[in-house]
């Protein structure tokens, strides 16, 4: 099969040029009938992570709203999204899939937030030859290990944020380490990143303990008197949800942070660190996204379209949600239509302007270079936010693709 020539890059006046409610004419809307809308599935957690998937679901709609206000794709088709709701469970993601491809007709599949249920997806995507463009789960699997065709994520990766943590970590003094992660593909593939890497860079640390609590079952005072057993230098945190709060306040009461560094994974993003009020901890090295003090013509637009559509701030998942369809829009008008061969091809190495930056997905591997914010937390207004921060370009914290194109498994010829 011959891939698609590259095309040129969608601008971001395409995406971020706002509109007010209201103003589609009669006559447009007479024309968007005459043509088959383009229906994309999508399938997320939003009973179970409410915190960031529903700020996701309306950065998605942000986006296809303006996709659409501005005409549609392919000359006057308009994008349809039909969502369902996986409960957090694979099984449930599965069947959803399944419906939508032959009960809805959808052309591709997007979205996932936990990466048992990324995984999932993205089998049921190779089986049935459908685009997938999986916008959350960060197991390092979707892309290598289990990666396939027709599967690409959008999202940086476990590997990816894991990487740019232990080059931070290896800056502090700290020489005897603990962990804490939940107990899943997402937590252990974090924990095993950080541990090599750390180790490579600074061959004086030790790793003194683990702990592993079952995913949003954390108990919180046992773990942390474990943990302070140990008596480590420094802790490395992967808890996320509901679990973080819980662990941030019986460490706080029992001490378990005093005089240790602590970096923790994802704990800057705003869905985690804003519950925290002013209990948030301060000093802690975390990825995350500092929206409040992103000063970019892209980032403004963005933030500006969502404030004036939602009446709130962005999260992560705000910002995820909108580049996830922003992309897709993107490739399916490079794809000239929704063939799922051309569409997954054009995928391949199409880089797109997005409110946070330009964004590649490689052919090795169909990850994207979206990138991710490191810095420390703090306390503003008894808040917490994060300061100090830098944006790291995602193609800097990836395996060059002749390595990681090793990993994955052999692709299938698509006209077998």
């Amino acid at each position: 099969m011959t891939s698609l020539p590259t095309g040129p890059r969608l601008g971001r006046r395409a995406f971020l040029a706002t509109t007010a409610a209201g103003v589609i004419s009669a006559s447009f809307l007479g024309r968007a009938r005459a043509a088959d809308p383009i229906r994309i599935g999508e399938i997320n957690s939003y009973s179970r992570i409410p915190a960031f998937t529903l700020p996701y679901r309306n950065g998605w709609t942000l986006a296809v709203e303006q996709i659409n206000a501005q005409g549609g794709l392919l000359g006057g088709r308009m994008l349809e999204v039909i969502s369902r709701d996986d409960g957090g469970d694979p099984a449930q993601a599965v069947t959803a899939a399944q419906e939508l491809i032959s009960g809805q007709g959808v052309q591709a599949l997007a979205g996932t937030f936990l990466s048992n249920v990324g995984l999932a997806v993205a089998d049921f995507a190779a089986q049935h030859r459908v685009p997938f463009l999986a916008a959350e789960p960060l197991a390092d699997a979707v892309t290598w290990e289990k990666g396939n065709r027709y599967t690409y994520r959008l999202r940086p990766s476990t590997w990816m944020q894991s990487t740019v943590l232990a080059r931070e970590a290896a800056r502090l003094p700290a020489k005897r380490w603990a962990t804490v992660a939940p107990n899943y593909e997402y937590g252990q593939a974090a924990v095993a990143r950080f541990k090599s890497l750390l180790k490579e860079l600074r061959p004086d640390v030790t790793f003194v303990a683990e702990q592993w609590p079952p995913l949003f079952k954390l108990d919180a005072g046992a773990t942390v008197q474990a943990l302070e057993a140990s008596q480590p230098d420094a802790i490395y945190n992967v808890l996320f949800g509901a679990d973080l709060p819980k662990f941030v306040r019986e460490g706080t009461v029992r001490g378990l942070f005093e005089n240790r560094s602590v970096v923790s994974l994802l704990t800057g993003e705003p869905e985690y660190l804003d519950p925290l009020g002013a209990e948030a901890p301060e000093g802690w090295i975390v990825t995350g996204y500092p929206w409040y003090d992103i000063k970019t013509p892209a980032h403004d637009a963005f933030l500006s379209a969502y404030r004036a559509r939602w009446n709130e701030t962005p999260f992560l998942g705000s910002l995820v949600g909108y580049n996830t369809f922003a992309a897709l829009g993107a490739a399916i008008e490079r794809a000239g239509g929704t063939d799922p061969e051309r569409l997954v091809d054009a995928l391949s190495g199409l880089t797109v302007s997005l409110p946070n930056a330009d964004v590649t997905f490689r052919p090795a591997d169909h990850q994207s270079t979206m990138g991710t914010w490191v810095g420390r937390t703090a306390l503003r207004d008894g808040h917490g936010v994060m300061v100090d921060w830098t944006y790291v370009d995602g193609a800097d914290l990836l395996p060059p693709p002749e390595v990681v194109a090793g990993w994955r498994p052999a692709e299938t010829d698509p006209q077998q």
